[in-house]
């Protein structure tokens, strides 16, 4: 029995880990609002940034994305980020100048 439930785990692993891997769902938050995105993970963040700034009428330039504390480029995508399916992007609003 213990063959039978092996050899289907990986199978259910790699049915779903192929539409996994090709698509990742996101979450955007403010700490006020939670958006979701389902992007490709070749994708360029630049797109989810600036669809999650037009939703919420901020500006692109007006915030910062972090994942996991470090600052998000456009130009990256979720497999150079590393991504995983359910991760989450902070937004912070950008601060300008010192005290």
């Amino acid at each position: 029995m213990a063959d039978n439930a092996d050899s289907g785990s990986p199978a259910q692993q790699e049915g779903g880990g192929g539409g996994a891997s090709e698509h990742l769902n996101i979450k955007v938050t403010d700490n006020n609002n939670e958006v979701f995105f389902k992007i490709k993970r070749s994708t360029k963040l630049e797109k989810l940034m600036s669809a999650f700034c037009e939703r919420q009428g901020k500006a692109l330039s007006s915030v910062r994305f972090l994942f996991e504390g470090q600052r998000v480029q456009p130009t990256d995508t979720p497999d150079t980020l590393e991504m995983q399916d359910g991760d989450t992007l902070e937004v912070h609003q950008e601060q300008v100048g010192g005290w």
